[in-house]
């Protein structure tokens, strides 16, 4: 059970987004589900099933690193929960599981400064964790990357990679926006 909802975790919001000029991977990986994205080499640190007791120990553990309120154990999963308060069962999601690679889109949209600092160090606290995973985030905006200092920044456009640099180029993006990045892209390949 615990790959089920790590596939509909890492991967919510991203559905909708799904386009013909996706990569094929994502186009496989929505056709033939958790099998083939466990074939194809990510599937999660723990493989081993948890009794009741030590998953529970284990989720208190988690969301105690977490800075989470117990409270929310006695609550069905995002069934009335602000904004922020899902995003910070999904960081506890990953945390319960432990994949090798998630794909995070859009983490900052709706979120208040303060859930998005809280939210920022779930995911920090993941990166520094001794089975970190992979983390692919998709963000529009630097104010996130303010909390989360990234190894990497890439833009896409068009369905292409079209640009990479570290932490500057996401401040540069900031001060300039995009069409900067458009119109070089388009004058490299006319």
């Amino acid at each position: 059970m615990p790959g089920v909802a790590g596939y509909e975790t890492t991967f919510a919001g991203l559905e909708p987004r799904l386009k013909k000029q996706d990569p094929a991977w994502v186009h496989e990986l929505r056709r033939t589900g958790l099998e083939r994205f466990r074939e194809l080499g990510f599937p999660s640190l723990r493989e081993e099933e948890l009794d009741a007791m030590d998953f529970l120990a284990l989720t208190k553990d988690r969301m105690k690193q977490l800075g989470m309120d117990g409270r929310f154990l006695e609550r069905a999963v995002n069934e009335g929960f602000s904004g922020g308060e899902k995003k910070r069962c999904e960081i506890l999601q990953m945390a319960m599981l432990e994949p090798k690679i998630a794909l995070m889109d859009e983490t900052d949209s709706g979120l208040d400064i303060d859930a998005l600092r809280i939210v920022a160090d779930g995911v920090n606290a993941q990166r520094s964790s001794p089975s970190a995973p992979g983390i692919m985030l998709i963000t529009h905006y630097q104010r996130l990357l303010d909390y989360i200092i990234p190894d990497f920044v890439h833009v896409m456009h068009d369905g292409r990679l079209v640009k990479s640099g570290n932490k500057s180029l996401a401040l540069e993006l900031e001060a300039k926006g995009y069409d900067w990045v458009k119109e070089e892209f388009t004058a490299a390949n006319i």
